[in-house]
């Protein structure tokens, strides 16, 4: 779950004077197989690209895995991978051809072919997970292999499909080794991106050595990695000052975050704006206790962003009043020109409207270890219940449970974060708000399917601004979501490891392979 762009994340602002001149440095050959230790909160939700649809699986699947298309750092147009060439065939939006290179090999040693590019396609489709990436492919009507031509027949135009082919969607898998149907079980994974797994712990650590068979957009394949997940920004924080991990990222504790200091000569901070946002999405099925729109009208209208960015976040976040981030094409205030400030009367009137007794209780979840989601979820419940007007029952579920949970229809509300696909404003609508979107809330309206499908008939992207503020404008008065806030993007790294600017910088690619010693 990835995007942003245009221009965010475009200019990195390095806070450690040490951290400079290290930029032009050529990494050590002495430390060249020395391994650098990455740490994260991030989960990992499965090893197969399509059971995963989370920014931690992603960022790890960026490494390990290969699509038709890529991302050079700060771009925002994908350009060719494991394709020689891809493009939309005579001007349609509706067929899209790539030309796959000749120089592929999957770990068996067995050369990648067009057919494992539709099987990779097909059976994100046909397996569908609740969970998975199916809701980025549906303009995606069939796929054809023909020699080392594969064919995207769409639906529909969609000029938004190159970013997609880029994304962990994208993913090719081996036929041999991954069943048609099903999940893949286990901790392998066969591809063929820059990085090789050589062992995967859940919940523990990922170890990735360079791909030697790698060919793609790539020049380096990089040093060895090991990728440890910890269970929250604390557990990060006291990995990072016991000098257990070379490089720390999303995410630490938000005082810690505030708190980095440029002039500290034993690490190099690297601050960058991010397309990252956080929403609070409802359970909008019918029986909900927030099905009826003015309920959640209701609910808009008691949020306080700017407390929980400063009381919770530290100010390391930003409020957000929109789907589309700020510095995105499209991006309005549509929820501060209808919620403009905190409003109990109003929030009254629209119960007593929908003829709801008070206070309405309803179940509210996060997931346990997501940054500050604990202390997030008791200052909504406080802001909520101060009212008189709710009554919240909070509760957190470990992060695959958490999805689990949201996916099936069993919590009334849920916050999630959300790290955009690819570069464009698509990215927070369709699988965010569209019929089929992966947050599962029951939300479905044919005006704003229609917005979306109209929003992607522009190749030129500028032109797709009014559909995307019209849209923002519906879900404003719907409210099947309410944005919170849009945050920065921190890395932290040892003084003797460069090239954290671009490990992550907006375009949903995770580059492990930048990071080197100097």
């Amino acid at each position: 779950m990835r995007s942003l762009r245009m221009r965010v994340l475009a200019a990195v602002l390095v806070l450690a004077a040490a951290g400079v001149a290290g930029w032009q440095m050529l990494p050590s050959q002495g430390n060249k197989n020395k391994t650098i230790v990455v740490g994260t909160t991030d989960t990992i939700t499965s090893l197969d690209p399509a059971g995963a649809y989370d920014a931690g699986s992603w960022a790890l699947f960026s490494n390990v895995f290969q699509s038709l298309l890529t991302y050079e750092p700060g771009g925002t147009q994908p350009v060719p991978d494991a394709a020689k060439s891809c493009a939309f065939v005579a001007g349609s939006l509706r067929v899209y051809r790539c030309e796959l290179r000749d120089d592929l090999t999957f770990p068996s040693g067995r050369e990648v072919s067009a057919k494992d590019v539709k099987f990779s396609f097909d059976r994100i489709k046909k397996i569908n997970s609740d969970v998975g990436p199916g809701s980025l492919l549906s303009t995606l009507a069939s796929v054809e292999a023909q020699g080392r031509t594969v064919t995207f027949h769409l639906s529909s135009p969609d000029a938004t499909f190159p970013f997609k082919v880029a994304t962990g969607a994208g993913s090719i898998v081996d036929a041999e080794q991954y069943p048609a149907d099903k999940l893949r079980e286990g901790t392998a994974a066969d591809g063929t991106g820059p990085y090789e797994l050589a062992s995967y712990t859940k919940g523990g650590k990922a170890v990735l050595k360079p791909n030697s068979r790698y060919r793609g957009a790539i020049k380096s394949t990089g040093t060895p990695i090991e990728l440890r997940y910890y269970k929250d920004p604390t557990a990060l924080q006291g990995a990072w000052k016991a000098k257990q991990v070379d490089v720390a990222t999303r995410q630490l504790p938000p005082d810690v975050l505030a708190g980095l200091n440029a002039s500290d000569p034993g690490q190099r901070v690297y601050e960058a704006d991010s397309s990252e946002t956080r929403n609070l999405y409802f359970n909008t099925h019918k029986g909900a206790p927030l099905h009826d729109t003015r309920v959640r009208q209701a609910v808009a209208w008691l949020v306080n962003r700017e407390q929980l960015a400063g009381d919770v976040y530290d100010g390391t976040v930003e409020p957000l009043y929109s789907l589309i981030p700020t510095g995105i094409i499209g991006h309005t205030a549509s929820f501060f020109d209808s919620y403009p400030k905190q409003n109990t009367a109003k929030a009254r009137a629209l119960l007593t409207q929908a003829g709801v007794s008070l206070p309405v209780r309803f179940t509210y979840g996060y997931g346990i270890g997501s940054g500050a989601a604990e202390q997030e979820a008791k200052e909504l419940k406080r802001q909520l219940e101060a009212s008189g007007l709710f009554q919240v029952d909070v509760k957190g579920y470990e992060w695959t449970d958490f999805q689990k949970h949201w996916a099936t229809g069993k919590l009334d509300a849920y916050a999630v974060g959300w790290v955009a696909d690819y570069p464009d404003p698509d990215t927070f609508t369709g699988p965010l708000v569209g019929s089929d979107a992966t947050m599962n809330t029951g939300y479905s309206d044919k005006t704003v399917d229609a917005l979306i499908r109209s929003s992607q008939q522009y190749a030129d992207r500028s032109r797709s601004a009014q559909a995307f503020r019209h849209l923002q404008t519906r879900i404003a008065d719907d409210v099947p979501v309410i944005p919170l806030w849009q945050s920065k993007e921190y890395v932290v790294t040892d003084v003797d490891v460069s090239g954290g600017q671009y490990l992550s910088d907006g375009n949903g690619v995770f580059r492990l392979w930048q990071l080197t010693w100097i």
